[in-house]
């Protein structure tokens, strides 16, 4: 039976960390270029990934401005508030690696 997927790939620089009890929110920076009035311009997007366990403890280990590769699910959420639904998606990590350190020597 085939299955279906809703996944994520980022790599980019970590913005910032906000570790909690039991999971790890982590801040992460995509660059894209578009163009604007005939001149190129870097437009970075900001996705907060979601990290449990063995991502949590690798994430707490990530320091602002480190090049990261996570992958991991899209997950749709919802929930009430003053009788309006309120929608948003997580992004669920599945792996978390750090590619090169920001204060390392290269």
């Amino acid at each position: 039976m085939p299955r279906n997927i809703a996944e994520f790939r980022i790599i980019g620089q970590v913005g910032g960390i906000d570790e909690k009890d039991k999971v790890t929110y982590v801040n992460v920076a995509s660059n894209y270029n578009r163009q604007v009035n005939g001149e190129w311009q870097e437009d970075t997007h900001w996705n907060r990934v979601t990290c449990f366990a063995k991502c949590a403890e690798y994430a707490g280990k990530a320091a602002k401005g480190d090049m990261v590769h996570v992958t991991g699910r899209v997950r749709q959420t919802s929930y009430e508030r003053g009788g309006e639904t309120i929608y948003g998606t997580d992004l669920v990590a599945d792996t978390f690696s750090v590619l090169n350190r920001a204060n390392s020597e290269n």
